[in-house]
Formats: structure tokens, sequence, C-alpha cells
């Protein structure tokens, strides 16, 4: 494991999904650790370990079995050695109720997972450069959603 990489974290039970995420993230000029898991309780049980290191980024859907992502979401902000988590919802669902119900429970970014190659690969960047400080200092209704 590569200690000078962003230790990144993608929650999204379609398989599909999770290939073409790590084909991406594996093409930007970034370093990363990619850690995968296929629905939101594999997630929590794992991020819960006592002593665990947090990743620098969660990448969080919302629609899976098991445990969504805003039970996760949820979970995660009322935990208090996790609550800081930087949370990146990404999704397919462009909902409005969606975007409302992930900014009021305290994600950091809203993304609609796009289905194009070449958009992914500028999203994980775009995201991955961030300013989180001040990003999240200044967050609105507007800043929440990514747009591309």
């Amino acid at each position: 494991m590569n200690l000078d990489a962003l230790k990144i974290v993608l929650v999204d039970d379609d398989e599909d999904d999770r290939t073409f995420f790590k084909d991406a993230i594996e093409e930007v000029d970034i370093k990363t650790n990619l850690l995968l898991f296929g629905n939101g309780q594999e997630f929590m049980d794992y991020i819960t370990l006592p002593g665990q290191s947090l990743p620098h980024l969660v990448f969080l859907d919302l629609n899976m079995p098991i445990k969504n992502g805003i039970q996760c979401l949820t979970e995660i902000r009322e935990i208090p050695t996790i609550k800081d988590l930087l949370i990146a919802i990404y999704s397919t669902s462009s909902s409005d109720q969606d975007i409302e119900d992930t900014f009021i429970k305290g994600a950091n970014i809203y993304i609609n997972k796009p289905n194009d190659f070449k958009k992914l690969k500028k999203i994980i960047k775009d995201v991955l450069k961030l300013n989180w400080q001040y990003h999240t200092s200044n967050l609105d209704r507007e800043s929440f959603m990514l747009s591309i």
C-alpha cells in the first residue's frame, strides 16, 4: 500500500459500476489506494472496527440492498470517531428529494454517476483535487451538486 496515496473508498452494490470506477481512478494522475465494498453494511462493519485508519474520501451509492447510502450516511454522522469523514454521494439518482435528503444529512458533495468513461475520470480528478476545507465551509445547495 502506498502511504503517500489518498485512501479512497467506493461503496456500490453494482459490480460493473465498481469496475468502471476502479478503471477510471487508475487512469487519474493522482496516487490512490482504492477499497471497494459491495454494500453499506460491509463498509460500516469495516469503518467502525477499533483503530481502523480512515479513508480520505468515501464515494457512497444510495440505492443498495442490506444497508443503503442514506442509512450509512446517517450512521456515520452519528458516530464521533468517523463523523467527519468526507462523503461523496455517488448515485444514478438525480431526484431532488435524494439530493435534498443527503444534503440535510451531511454529505459533502452529490455526484450523478456518468456513463461515459472520460467524464468519470474528470469527475474523479476534480473531486480528488477539491480543496475540501474551502468546499465544506462554503457548502450550500448550489455547490453541493457537482456539475460537469
